[in-house]
């Protein structure tokens, strides 16, 4: 019976990380404490700008992508297949909150590598605003929650793991009278058909929280058009630019920026 033990920690580690998940996707959807109800419908039914269409998409970066494609197509900056954003505007000062966060994290010297501005730019108060009313309308998923489900379901491929590994390690490695017999190795199935069954549920109704956009948000970037190029780049990131040389600036390390 020394494979008693071994059936009791994978039910335990499926059922806490089960739990774990089924708390995190709770909570993921409640609804914003700011705002009222009526204010939160109205933002659902609006039209998305650029820069939220951005984030929800992509997050803090994409925001700086479009900041920093849009700059360079106004020629207000020069972004070389090199990776370094140069200040060409001989008086730089950014259209937006957005645009003069990436000159400032570009610097005095007006020239910097693209993967420092776009460090520095993501994180400013510009974008974390943005991101504050996303969430305070119920377009965006809290950066905790994402987080809280994103390692929930960590935990639950563990634990899914964890009862494949034990169940046979007492098959093949007790000693003959202690290790379970066929029916005995059966017990083993419940743990594991219990996560990987929540996994299944959770690719439905929890995937959705692991992303930017809240299924609000994201019904609303459906309806947004990728005719213009800024809004291709804004859903579709730089992948989506029709220019080589740019998407090499912003893909470093990609011949031509595929």
């Amino acid at each position: 019976m020394l494979w008693v033990p071994f059936l009791l920690v994978t039910w335990a580690a499926a059922a806490v990380s089960c739990a774990r998940l089924c708390l995190a996707a709770v909570e993921a959807a409640q609804p914003p404490a700011g705002g009222s109800a009526a204010d939160r419908e109205r933002d659902r039914d609006r039209e998305l700008s650029l820069y939220e269409a951005a984030f929800l998409a992509g997050g803090p970066q994409r925001v700086t992508d479009l900041a920093l494609v849009s700059m360079h197509r106004r020629r207000r900056l020069w972004l070389a297949h090199t990776g370094w954003a140069t200040v060409v505007d001989d008086d730089p000062e950014g259209a937006d909150d957005v645009e003069r966060s990436v000159i400032g994290a570009i610097g005095p010297d007006g020239q910097s590598r693209i993967a420092a501005v776009r460090a520095g730019a993501s994180a400013a108060d510009a974008v974390r605003a943005l991101a504050d009313r996303l969430v305070a309308s119920g377009l965006a998923v809290p950066e905790c929650s994402r987080s809280a489900i994103t390692a929930a379901l960590r935990g639950v491929r563990r634990a899914a793991v964890l009862t494949v590994v034990l169940a046979a390690a007492t098959a093949l490695l007790l000693p003959a009278g202690h290790a379970p017999d066929a029916r005995a190795l059966t017990w083993f199935a419940l743990p594991l058909v219990l996560t990987l069954g929540c996994l299944v549920i959770a690719r439905v109704e929890v995937h959705p929280y692991t992303r930017w956009a809240s299924p609000a948000g994201q019904s609303l970037l459906t309806k947004v058009s990728r005719r213009d190029p800024l809004a291709a780049v804004a859903i579709g990131g730089v992948r989506a630019l029709d220019d080589p040389a740019l998407r090499a600036a912003l893909m470093p390390g990609q011949r031509g920026g595929r």
